[in-house]
């Protein structure tokens, strides 16, 4: 216990020595921490991370740190026409496809002269049915017929005038066609207007 009554207590004071050399400890660390280039906080993960190329490169030499001024006076690549916008995510619409090449004329036929498709058809038939006669016992319904210039009449199935066939008679028309069983016409008591005035 006598070693420790030799040594006197200052009166709680800090010796300016002491304080010197910590000032100096701390300077070395502060200037050692700004040439090194770490921080003395949490390191964080980088958010693109070097590739193994990057990591392995050696520090520049002085070979890099030279002027290209001839790279400097190639054209810059020509800008886009103001198309570009940060702000907006735009796709361009696919081009236009090519032009479809014209379809050629096709070579038109002289158009073909119609021949003659068959026989003409007959005349029309030139009576007129003028009325109808029954209630005369034996004869059954006779049919009264005129060309404008005669009067005829003819029961059904008989020939009229030499040329036309009574077919049918009917209560208000009657049916007569040629005598070759061309031209088959239906008659109207109405009757159509003479045709040989």
């Amino acid at each position: 216990m006598e070693s420790d009554a030799a040594v006197p207590v200052s009166g709680g004071r800090p010796r300016p020595a002491l304080l010197i050399a910590l000032a100096a400890v701390v300077a070395l660390v502060f200037v050692w921490w700004v040439t090194s280039g770490k921080s003395a906080g949490p390191t964080s993960t980088p958010s693109k991370p070097r590739s193994p190329a990057a990591q392995t490169a050696a520090p520049a030499g002085n070979e890099d740190l030279t002027v290209r001024l001839d790279a400097l006076k190639q054209p810059r690549p020509a800008a886009d026409g103001g198309s570009r916008n940060p702000f907006r995510f735009y796709t361009p619409p696919p081009p236009p496809p090519p032009p479809v090449p014209a379809a050629k004329p096709v070579p038109t036929l002289p158009p073909v002269e119609a021949g003659p498709s068959g026989p003409p058809p007959p005349p029309p038939i030139p009576l007129k049915y003028i009325g109808l006669l029954e209630g005369v016992p034996g004869q059954g319904k006779v049919a009264g017929f005129s060309d404008c210039r005669t009067t005829m009449r003819a029961r059904e199935g008989e020939i009229i005038a030499g040329q036309y066939r009574l077919v049918k008679i009917g209560v208000e028309s009657v049916v007569v066609e040629y005598v070759d069983g061309r031209g088959r016409t239906t008659i109207r008591m109405s009757g159509q207007e003479c045709v040989g005035k």
